[in-house]
């Protein structure tokens, strides 16, 4: 039986390999019999290919079209032009359960400025932006260009997070705290290798890079000399996504004074310089938080005691163009300044809006930020940052 089905199959398959040879051998022929087609005849009408448009890199001032919704500096063809912007990766010690920490960054050096060592602002970026993004939508590199000072970018990984996110809420080595202490890690390496100067470093952060610059700020407050919070979360309270989620949104139900003491040993601490930066129509991260980290930091500062009562220093305000500004200054000296800007979503006020989580709306924020460090200055003891660091570790006792 078993012969004969293979007999059948096998004729099967010599049938069709002779119907598709006749069926070749047949083409063949049709094919040579086939008229030469007249020279110069063309008988078919061709559609015309439309020319592929030229690409053109825009001038550094071009105006956009009217209604075109575009960067007004065409931030790829402008916002690091001038100097030179490098992409790489940092090695930074190993967090628990890591074999390796890599931190990528994006580095911009202006070029042309050789008066001394050039000062050092860290820019960390929010959730969903990449360092490109925040580079464009800021147009710090630009501020940088102007003003002779270098920016680094830190990126988080998406394998971290993968909206990006820096865990601004978890202070412990395997989340907040390891992303905080590779931030120092990579400062202290570009410091070391550009000759940056390290009495004048920086950190500035858009919402949950506002949460990590605050991290920084209390944990390494010998490495900045100043630091900027644009619509940054209250700081000390959230231990969880979940509970960052509702600070966010609400504020933290807790007293910041009380908040601040707890995660500081605030006697001991150096202080810290703060500008703060929120606007009145964020739906992400409410307003309030704004005025707790400001209790926060001024408890920092020392201008307050530990109920809350204001112990030295004057507040000026000013209102002015859609901006209240809050100064509290000592011995003449602007300390902390609050900028809430009426309008302004959770986005980085005086930004490009062709790019997301920025808007044109409010001023310039990065001028701001610019302005107010400038003036700040910190000599570097990194022993006493260690120690501020450890005490924070331990309880902040």
């Amino acid at each position: 039986m078993a012969k004969s089905l293979t007999k059948i199959w096998l004729g099967g398959l010599k049938r069709l390999i002779a119907i598709q040879s006749k069926h070749a051998r047949d083409s063949v022929k049709r094919t040579a019999a086939r008229p030469a087609r007249p020279a110069g005849k063309v008988t078919a009408k061709l559609k015309p290919v439309k020319a592929t448009p030229k690409l053109r890199t825009p001038a550094k001032r071009e105006t956009p079209r009217p209604g075109a919704r575009e960067s007004r500096v065409r931030p790829r063809a402008a916002a690091w032009a001038s100097g030179a912007w490098t992409r790489s990766f940092h090695s930074a010690p190993a967090a628990p359960g890591r074999l390796v920490n890599h931190l990528q960054y994006g580095l911009y050096v202006p070029s042309g400025h050789t008066a001394g060592p050039l000062p050092l602002v860290v820019m960390l970026h929010g959730c969903k932006q990449s360092i490109e993004e925040f580079a464009e939508g800021t147009r710090m590199n630009l501020l940088a260009d102007r003003y002779g000072f270098a920016v680094v970018y830190p990126e988080q990984s998406k394998h971290v997070h993968a909206h990006r996110c820096w865990h601004w809420y978890d202070a412990s080595e395997t989340a907040g705290g390891a992303e905080a202490r590779a931030v120092v890690s990579l400062v202290d390496a570009l410091v070391a290798e550009h000759g940056f100067d390290g009495e004048r470093v920086y950190a500035a952060g858009l919402s949950a890079g506002a949460g990590l610059a605050t991290l920084l700020a209390t944990h390494y407050p010998n490495r900045f000399a100043a630091v900027a919070m644009h619509s940054g979360p209250a700081f000390g309270e959230a231990r969880s996504g979940i509970v960052a989620m509702d600070v966010m949104r609400r504020g933290a139900r807790q007293d910041p004074v009380a908040l601040i003491d707890e995660a500081v040993d605030v006697a001991a601490y150096p202080g810290m310089p703060a500008i703060i930066i929120h606007g009145d129509a964020d739906h992400v991260v409410a307003p309030v938080n704004a005025e707790q980290l400001t209790t926060e930091f001024l408890r920092l500062n020392r201008l307050l005691d530990a109920e809350g009562d204001r112990r030295a220093g004057e507040m000026r305000e000013e209102r002015k163009a859609g901006v209240v500004t809050r100064d509290y200054v000592r011995s003449g000296r602007r300390v902390v300044r609050l900028c809430h800007v009426q309008a302004l979503g959770h986005a980085w006020s005086g930004g490009d809006d062709a790019i997301p989580f920025h808007s044109s709306k409010g001023p310039d924020a990065s001028a701001l930020i610019w302005e107010f460090f400038k003036h700040q200055r910190r000599v570097a003891k990194p022993l006493e940052a260690e120690q501020v660091t450890a005490r924070a570790a331990a309880g902040g006792r």
